[in-house]
């Protein structure tokens, strides 16, 4: 059963919560034994108060920081800095604060009193210190149960006028390329992820997160209608990254690819509306543009110049035909996509580009005057996620490029970004020209009405790959499981797939 987190703040801002909790409850503790000494028991006369005012501070400088420290490590042996909530609720974590601070409080009494250094500490400073830690400790974790509480309240009644964010997500195909990076922010953001994947290209990019109790994995082909139903179950949204990516991979075999690529999206579609799934990402490309002048938007012509792309472009209006005030499409055209992720590419002109030039100290550049933006795998990630948490009225049926128009360059700029970075390689240039997709785009609207910008730049990108290389994580950047088109071919996978009837798809449309 998954977890909840126990509390908003993140741990960096809990500790330091705490540690102030802790260090003005010893502040406390000695002013009030100081106050009790001098006005009510008169202990001391008015000739030895500065002296006696020296050893409370003395003693609270040298003692304060192992009892702050002592509390904290006791408190988070008892498990209070975990991410995730204990199945008991908050009357258990309640308890075992006390438990924590009091436990914790013993052993520096022992230390102090029996080990320690024998500086003054009276025992009416350290019951004095157990009580204020407690009360502040408590009173800090009750309000935040009361932050969470009313944070609940309000996603519920966003909820009801259909805004609320996706806190159950189904990524298929997330054990790709893009997948796992997502995953990632979408768990540190609390949510539940479910991942459908056939693992055409292995697990191993998605083995970090199989232990966390957030996470699912079922393994299946998303062309199985009754298999795509059985994923939806409890999803508040669907991010469909499946399918062949790429010119290459998509001209093995067309229709496969318009199998996968659209019968499979329509069906995915259906299936999700039919369970009540109102928020669906569907991953588009920036492809779509094909071969087109000027700087463009989301409302220019489109003007694809292969398969991969009229693959896109049908899926875009597959979910347009279907969207309905209860199912709520949202197109996300990426940009050429770079960068290091757990399931690396080399078949992406960045990172092949670097690649190359690291290992083979040689870049060739066929064309090189083509313009195309770029965009971090990490920044992807990003814009998805902010589409799943962002209201309904501003993302449903709309379209959005993903990138920056600081990273729209031509081929051979790219190429000349290498060479900055590696100044000892070749770069050579041939004129042939054998990619027609030439397209600078525009990304205001995504700035704009969502608030994405990418944080990384195609040099950050250039610097990961390189970085992989050298230090060994990258062995063989030419090895085939890097390369959508080449993996495909080596395992047989794209023969595998031909022979899977469409049977399934269409038994699927009337849902």
């Amino acid at each position: 059963m998954s977890q909840k987190k126990e509390h908003t703040l993140g741990l960096p801002v809990r500790l330091a919560v705490d540690v102030a909790v802790v260090l003005m409850a010893s502040v406390v503790a000695f002013s009030v034994r100081f106050v009790m000494v001098v006005l009510w028991t008169r202990e001391v006369g008015p000739n030895e108060l500065p002296a006696l005012l020296n050893d409370y501070v003395r003693t609270f400088l040298v003692l304060s920081v192992p009892m702050m420290a002592i509390v904290i490590g006791a408190m988070a042996v008892f498990g209070l800095y975990s991410p995730y909530r204990r199945p008991a609720g908050a009357a258990n974590r309640l308890l075992r604060v006390v438990q924590a601070v009091s436990l914790a409080f013993l052993v520096f009494g022992f230390l102090v009193f029996y080990l320690g250094p024998g500086y003054l500490f009276p025992r009416a400073v350290l019951v004095l210190a157990w009580v204020f830690s407690l009360l502040g400790l408590l009173s800090s974790r009750l309000g935040a149960t009361v932050f969470d509480d009313v944070r609940a309240t309000e996603e519920r009644r966003h909820r009801m006028d259909g805004r609320a964010v996706a806190r159950h997500v189904l990524v298929i195909g997330g054990a790709g390329y893009i997948g796992p990076p997502l995953i990632e922010r979408l768990l540190a953001d609390g949510c539940k992820v479910r991942v459908l994947d056939l693992l055409l290209y292995g697990s191993e990019p998605i083995a970090h997160l199989m232990q966390h109790p957030r996470f699912e994995l079922l393994k299946g082909d998303f062309r199985d209608v009754e298999f795509v139903i059985r994923a939806m179950q409890d999803i508040d949204a669907v991010v469909h990254l499946g399918g062949l990516v790429g010119d290459p991979a998509c001209a093995l075999d067309e229709e496969l690819t318009l199998e996968i690529n659209v019968a499979a999206t329509r069906m995915i579609a259906e299936a999700a509306r039919g369970v009540g799934v109102r928020r669906f990402v569907f991953a588009s490309s920036c492809s779509v543009y094909g071969a087109s002048d000027g700087t463009l938007t989301e409302d220019s012509p489109l003007n694809p110049v292969s398969l991969y792309a009229r693959s896109k472009i049908e899926g875009e209006k597959v979910l347009l035909e279907l969207m309905s005030p209860e199912f709520s499409p949202i197109l996300l055209r990426f940009s050429t996509i770079y960068g290091l992720a757990p399931r690396p590419r080399f078949d992406l002109v960045v990172n092949l580009f670097a690649a190359k030039a690291c290992a083979d100290g040689e870049i060739q550049v066929f064309g090189g005057d083509q313009w195309r933006p770029f965009v971090h795998v990490n920044d992807v990630g990003e814009a998805i996620r902010l589409c799943l948490f962002s209201r309904l009225d501003l993302t449903a049926g709309r379209v959005f490029n993903v990138g920056s128009e600081q990273q729209n360059y031509t081929i051979a700029q790219v190429a000349e970004l290498v060479h900055e970075e590696l100044p000892e390689i070749r770069v050579v240039m041939n004129g042939a020209d054998v990619d027609q997709r030439d397209y600078k785009v525009s990304f205001e609207r995504i700035k704009h009405e969502l608030g994405f910008e990418p944080r990384m730049t195609v040099q950050d990108g250039i610097r990961e790959i390189i970085d992989a290389l050298k230090s060994g994580r990258v062995l063989n950047y030419k090895d085939p499981r890097y390369s959508n088109v080449l993996s495909l071919k080596e395992e047989g996978v794209w023969r595998n797939a031909r022979s899977t009837k469409i049977s399934q798809l269409k038994r699927g449309r009337g849902r």
